[in-house]
């Protein structure tokens, strides 16, 4: 299938801007020249221009051109989508490794317990699973889902490797919004061992709580993030 001539223009100006040719606080090429150099319309310029402001690599000011906002490579992590939207919507290679799971556990991991309130579910689904780009680990994830009306969950495969769109699309339950705590931790043995880096270095830890369309039902995550490699971003 033919690429679509603003997704080139995209790729060519965010593998300039990750690889240092447009460096962080410069400009870039204004449309003029851009439209010359790819032999492409104002507006395909434009349209490649605003994804490139969508993903945090560029902002935009009237008069003043397109800025580079930052010269790393950049993942958005802390958005609300999950894994696999985000690692699409960032064209980067994604693979999961299911390291245990899905299992029956109790949800005894005390880091939970300031983003839990009422919730008095007996059992939860658990996920234990290490996410990679191009190869390289970024997250160690432990996710706990509710075993409540969830029938043959255990039994059978993610759709497309996603958990989001399994609990939505075969049991109507839609992941609404997030409570999310982020903070900078040194990494214990088996977090390192599995994101590759040494015995306590600083790594990301994420405790999220998601809100879903079920009253009462609420996801969790506790997870570790390698930025070695990868910034970590809001952007979707």
């Amino acid at each position: 299938m033919k690429i679509p001539l603003y997704r080139q223009i995209q790729a060519s100006l965010k593998e300039k801007i990750t690889s240092g040719v447009y460096e962080e606080g410069g400009l870039l090429p204004s449309e003029n020249d851009l439209c010359t150099e790819f032999n492409a319309t104002r507006m395909t310029v434009r349209q490649a221009l605003n994804e490139l402001v969508r993903e945090g690599y560029i902002t935009r000011q009237h008069g003043k051109g397109s800025t580079v906002s930052a010269s790393r490579k950049s993942l958005g992590l802390l958005s609300l989508k999950g894994w696999t939207e985000v690692v699409v919507a960032s064209d980067r290679h994604g693979k999961t490794l299911v390291l245990e799971g899905p299992v029956l556990k109790k949800l005894e991991d005390t880091a939970f317990k300031p983003l839990i309130d009422e919730e008095k579910h007996e059992e939860f689904i658990f996920f234990k699973r290490l996410r990679l780009v191009e190869d390289s680990p970024v997250m160690y994830e432990h996710t706990y889902i509710p075993n409540e009306n969830l029938p043959n969950f255990i039994e059978e495969p993610l759709l497309e490797g996603s958990l989001f769109r399994t609990l939505l699309i075969r049991y109507q339950v839609d992941v609404q919004s997030m409570t999310q705590e982020v903070r900078a931790i040194a990494a214990d043995k088996e977090t390192a061992n599995l994101l590759k880096i040494k015995v306590k270095s600083p790594v990301l830890h994420l405790l999220r709580k998601y809100k879903t369309s079920i009253d009462g039902f609420f996801l969790y995550s506790s997870i570790y993030c390698n930025t070695e490699k990868f910034a970590i971003s809001s952007f979707n």
